[in-house]
């Protein structure tokens, strides 16, 4: 009977990795193996039968302008936008997550819905409302201040894609806040309230504590998602004026396919993306994952 027993684990043991191996195989040739030769491709100069290895890839970024003005540019975004971001986000999922709102779902679907948007599609739309002649302008007109000439200035078009990334994503992470929420037993906060606990001690000894992980979740994801930042720079503010908002990932896009491609120092500075990636989750990870 043991062995029987022993016989059936064993085959669905071997369901089981027979399931997970065409994904972890897809996984390996489309992920890993092209990461894996990214940094080979980083360590050498030349190309082809030519190649040889070097470190002169990253040698060459210390002394790369261009690359400390994106690397600016992509800092700047992620220590302005993402905390404004996820604390907006939760603000919205606490007033959302109240059972008396009327139209609660509504209110969700409009705040979610920027994220189903075409990153395309909606750089457009931000690109004509921050026009010279856009909305924006005219508002600030009819109240009596001076139009910006938002694409044209060098802060002005870093704080247009500020606020298109924040407008686009704070629907998406409010909606990992609602699930946390949701999972918080109610009875936690009635308790709470019988021993005199007021709104804002329940919110930050109840609800922050009980949302921790989620929250390291979406700081986690937002942190990858803006040092990988392209799309906007590309279709918004075309990294201008001059390169005065381009990220990394667009300079490395430009370098590879716009200019004269560069593909050995765009590697490395892929590489140095990943590393900058790794090290940010693993500090992320050890701060805020604290367990007892």
């Amino acid at each position: 009977m043991k062995m029987k027993r022993m016989g059936i684990e064993r085959r669905y043991r071997l369901i089981g990795w027979a399931f997970l191996l065409p994904a972890a195989l897809l996984i390996f040739i489309f992920c890993f193996y092209p990461m894996l030769q990214a940094i080979l491709l980083s360590f050498k100069s030349g190309s082809g039968v030519n190649a040889s290895w070097s470190i002169s890839n990253y040698t060459r970024i210390l002394k790369d302008k261009t690359f400390k003005q994106c690397l600016f540019n992509t800092i700047f975004y992620l220590i302005v936008q993402v905390p404004i971001m996820l604390i907006l986000a939760l603000m919205l999922a606490q007033l959302l997550n109240n059972p008396k709102l009327r139209f609660r779902g509504a209110f969700r679907t409009m705040i979610f819905l920027p994220c189903a948007t075409s990153l395309v599609s909606y750089s457009m739309i931000f690109k004509s409302l921050f026009a010279d002649k856009g909305l924006i302008n005219m508002i600030l007109e009819q109240i009596g201040l001076f139009p910006i000439s938002w694409f044209q200035n060098a802060w002005a078009a870093r704080f247009v894609i500020i606020i298109a990334l924040i407008w686009r994503w704070t629907g998406y992470n409010m909606v990992f806040y609602l699930a946390g929420l949701q999972n918080i037993d109610y009875s936690v906060y009635e308790a709470s309230r019988i021993d005199g606990a007021s709104p804002r001690q329940q919110f930050f000894k109840i609800t922050i504590p009980l949302l921790k992980p989620t929250i390291l979740l979406t700081a986690i994801m937002s942190t990858s998602g803006t040092l990988q930042l392209f799309d906007e720079s590309v279709n918004l503010t075309a990294g201008g004026p001059g390169k005065a908002s381009m990220t990394l990932a667009h300079y490395i896009f430009n370098i590879s396919f716009v200019e004269t491609p560069k593909f050995n120092y765009a590697a490395a500075l892929s590489v140095f993306i990943l590393v900058c990636v790794a090290t940010l989750s693993f500090i992320q990870m050890k701060v805020g994952d604290k367990r007892d």
